[in-house]
């Protein structure tokens, strides 16, 4: 009986002495198991230091724009003062910098379309496309891309400073097919024309060659130009429709250069093409900038419309209709 309470007793302590490591666990909480208040109060301040970055970094806008007078000439000499500006609505907060930019390099876009509605003038198309490639890129400078397109979009040639190798991405365009001109649109703006893509600003236009006819796009119009603003492309647009009647596809083209601040254009003849070609890359030379803080703005991916008016008598002026905030 002695000897059975000692081991009773014995059995006891070692019983009590095994369970001490698991109570002690079951009460024990990794370091990183949960994130305490205290842990997210620490952590907020990096949080904000890194909101503030972004804010500062995306709240200031520049504004392209084309000043002429009322015989349709560039005016080259305004300064801040003749200008004012509306942002949402409101006043912007304060302005950063007004300057004429003419040297800001250039990211072009040519889009062609080569649907069988556009046969009759593809070949002198081509050609004045060809002229207007080698007069605007600069070597070392600026870069463009060739895209064609009818019921789809090919690239026949990506970026480049090289005038040669656009001139073969021209003539390696073959027309046919349909029109999916929205498409064609939406695609270059994103795949090619995204503002992420470049660390150092830059001037980015499409120049579209088309009738504007599209029968065939999955993407709206107000997609196509969403995209656009989204990327701030400037859209200029060359009608190939040569019936001398106003057509559907010329409101469109229109409406696609007005809401990105381009400029539409309608050659009745062959040399006006040429012509055409030559105005735009007189127009991306001849633009000013405007830099700004918007009032009240918040990172909320929403749009905000632009108005911006010249104070000075007879004065037209010519910009993107609006843009989106980025989203936080």
């Amino acid at each position: 009986m002695k000897y059975t309470k000692g081991y009773f007793f014995l059995g006891l302590l070692l019983l009590v002495t095994a369970t001490l490591p698991l109570l002690a666990q079951s009460n024990y909480v990794p370091a990183n198991s949960f994130v305490s208040n205290s842990s997210a109060t620490t952590a907020a301040p990096n949080s904000d230091d890194s909101i503030l970055t972004i804010k500062k970094r995306v709240d200031e806008v520049n504004l392209l724009f084309i000043a002429t007078d009322k015989h349709g000439k560039f005016v080259r000499n305004l300064n801040e003062a003749d200008f004012s500006i509306l942002d949402d609505h409101k006043p912007p907060q304060s302005i950063v910098n007004f300057r004429r930019e003419t040297d800001l390099p250039l990211q072009l876009g040519l889009l062609v379309d080569t649907s069988g509605s556009v046969r009759t003038r593809f070949d002198f198309e081509q050609e004045a496309a060809v002229s207007f490639l080698q007069q605007s890129v600069r070597p070392h400078f600026d870069k463009a891309f060739v895209m064609g397109f009818n019921g789809h979009s090919t690239l026949t040639q990506d970026f480049t400073d090289d005038a040669t190798l656009l001139a073969a991405g021209v003539h390696r365009l073959q027309d046919g097919g349909g029109t999916a001109l929205y498409d064609a649109i939406y695609r270059a703006c994103h795949s090619k024309m995204g503002k992420d893509q470049e660390d150092h600003p830059v001037r980015r236009a499409l120049i579209v060659v088309s009738d504007g006819e599209d029968n065939q796009s999955d993407v709206t119009e107000a997609q196509a130009i969403e995209m656009a603003q989204r990327s701030e492309v400037i859209i200029y647009a060359i009608s190939t429709d040569d019936s001398g009647l106003i057509l559907r596809g010329d409101r469109v083209l229109e409406q696609l250069a007005d809401a990105t601040g381009g400029r539409a254009f309608f050659p009745f003849k062959m040399k006006d093409i040429k012509n055409s070609f030559s105005a735009i890359e007189d127009e991306l030379r001849s633009q000013y900038v405007i830099s700004y803080h918007p009032a009240d703005f918040e990172a909320d991916g929403r749009y905000r419309p632009i108005e911006i008016t010249a104070l000075k008598k007879d004065l037209q002026i010519r910009a993107r209709k609006g843009y989106y905030a980025p989203r936080q």
